[in-house]
Order: structure tokens, then sequence, then C-alpha cells
């Protein structure tokens, strides 16, 4: 039976459900615990587990992000929540040289059940200091998987996923997304962490995206539709690794490829997904790759130049119609 139920809800229902079944499962970060974290994905769990596992800590990214790392090797199971994107950079430390590096540098004898969860993205008049989407930075890291849920069913899928790992994941959740709503259904079997799903199958143009971008490829398909164009548009759930396979596949029906993503266009996670296809697919492609992204500038303030500065339904439209002639 499917719930209608926010995405927060989904992380929410997730977390409790993983807390109960785990002892050895904790949650560390700012305001995780009484106050029911910046989101509400905490709320009501600290009645119910008490303070020992759901740790407020002191606004301190590197320290509680270390401890996670520590808690990890200690035989624990943590789910870090680093209250936005924007503060991990105080935290690489942890995340980069230590959880990446353990498992490998200790030839395996030691494991990272590390989850990180991380909101981001452009919100509503952040400015620029709390607007930036980072997952180029972590995907750089070899030893780190990255899963971004787009909608409440692969945030309950995927937190749950990542929990039960023996590999830190980071898991890339938007700002915008906590308060849209979506189908859960509890019981459906999950699929793979980091396989991709095609939410709309097209035979015109692939369209492939992640996140809040989703949401915004799907309505440009819409439109697309109506003007006798069909997308197929998919959704990578994962940024490490990559689900080629699904991409290709894409591909070899569509042989136009165009990249959706939130962030700028130099050296971002788009133009990996380009250079990955494009290696993979070039007799396939019967145009080249094309990316919308963001402006290359730092997130402005002004409500109307923040709009102006990152990808809109009109320009997936429009980059999509001119691919397709």
């Amino acid at each position: 039976m499917a719930d209608e139920v926010y995405y927060w809800q989904a992380l929410n229902r997730a977390l409790d459900m993983e807390l109960a079944a785990d002892d050895s499962v904790i949650v560390l970060g700012e305001d995780v615990g009484l106050y029911g974290g910046s989101y509400r994905v905490t709320e009501g769990l600290y009645a119910k587990y008490g303070e020992w596992r759901l740790r407020d800590t002191p606004i301190s990214e590197g320290s509680f992000t270390g401890l996670g790392v520590g808690a990890a090797l200690a035989g624990l199971r943590p789910v870090v929540e680093i209250m936005t994107i924007n503060f991990a950079l105080l935290a690489f430390d942890a995340i980069v040289n230590m959880a990446a590096k353990i498992p490998f540098m200790s030839g395996g004898q030691f494991p990272m059940p590390l989850a990180v969860r991380m909101p981001g993205g452009v919100a509503k008049q952040l400015a620029a200091q709390h607007s930036q989407r980072l997952e180029q930075m972590l995907m750089n890291v070899p030893g780190l998987r990255i899963a971004v849920p787009a909608t409440p069913q692969d945030a309950w899928w995927q937190l749950r996923q990542a929990i039960r790992s023996d590999e830190p994941i980071i898991l890339l959740e938007h700002e915008l997304l906590y308060f849209s709503k979506g189908k859960l259904e509890p019981q459906r079997e999950a699929p793979p962490m980091h396989r991709a799903r095609v939410h709309r199958k097209g035979a015109d143009l692939t369209i492939i995206t992640w996140s809040r971008m989703l949401d915004l490829s799907l309505r440009a398909a819409g439109k697309l539709a109506e003007k006798g164009i069909e997308a197929e548009v998919i959704d990578l759930r994962s940024l490490r690794p990559v689900d080629w396979q699904c991409c290709a596949a894409s591909l070899q029906k569509t042989h136009r490829l165009l990249v959706v993503e939130e962030d700028s266009r130099f050296a971002r996670a788009g133009a990996e997904i380009c250079a990955g296809l494009a290696e993979r697919c070039f007799y396939e492609l019967d145009a080249v790759p094309q990316r919308v992204a963001a402006q290359e500038i730092p997130i402005p303030f002004n409500a109307a130049l923040e709009a102006e500065a990152i990808p809109r339904v009109a320009d997936i439209v429009a980059a999509a119609e001119g691919m397709c002639g």
C-alpha cells in the first residue's frame, strides 16, 4: 500500500526502522536530537531512542564527522548529518583522508559502515555561501560512494541501504526536496543503490539528471511531448558509481544526450557524464552531447538573479529543441 509522504518523512521513517532494527546505529549532528533536525528528519526519534542513539554535537563538523569515523571503526553504524553541504568543507579531512582511505590502507581489515547525510543545492535566497553543490569534489574521491535520492521512495531505500553498507556512503539531499511529496511503498523491493531509473520513456532524446533537476526535466519532457519530441528521462540516483549501462542503453535508442544539472558547467558532474558516455557510445551519437547547467557565478541572494543563475524548465526545453532540430 503506497502512502503519500514528504521527502523528510521518508528519511525519518527509514532512520526509525534502522534504529529499531540495530542497536549499533547511532545518529550524530547539530540539532539532530532534542530539536528533531533542521529539516525534521530526526523528528520524534530522540524521545524514542534517547540521547545515546541521537547525539547533539557542537558546531564543529570536522570533529563530529571524525567521531563518526571512529565510531564506525569501533563497530557502530553511525549516521552523520552535516546541516548543509556548505559546512562539509570543514569535514573533508575526516571524509576524504579517513573514511575513504582506511578500508583500502588497512587491506580491508577495517570496514567503514558510515553514512553521511548532506542537504545542499540552491534553495530560496540562501546566498552564495549556503547555495553550493559540491558533488564534483566528492565524486573525485576513490573509496566513497555517492547516492542522490530525488524522490521519497528513493530516500527511503537509499538511506536504509547506506546504513546497512560496510562502505562509506554520502547521501546528497536537496534542501527544496524535503517538503516535496511522493509515493512511498515500504514493502516494495529496493533496486541496487546505484542503479539508475528511467522515469519517462522516449525515442528522440535522452535527458540524464539527478536530485531536484529530475522534477524540472520531467516537466520539460511534458512540454517537449506537446511539440512532438519524446524525451527519455533518466534519474541517475547515484553519482559514484554511475550506472553507465542504463544510460548507454537509452542512447542506443535515442542517439542524443542532454545532461541537466543544477551545478555550474566547468569541471562538474555533467562533464564526467558526457565524457564517460562519449567514450562508451561514440558511434551511437547523432549529435554532440549537450549540458544545461548553472551560470559560472556564485549564487546571488536576489531572488530574480538567483532564478536566472540556475536551470529552469524553459532552458531544458530550448536545449532539447536545439538538439532535435
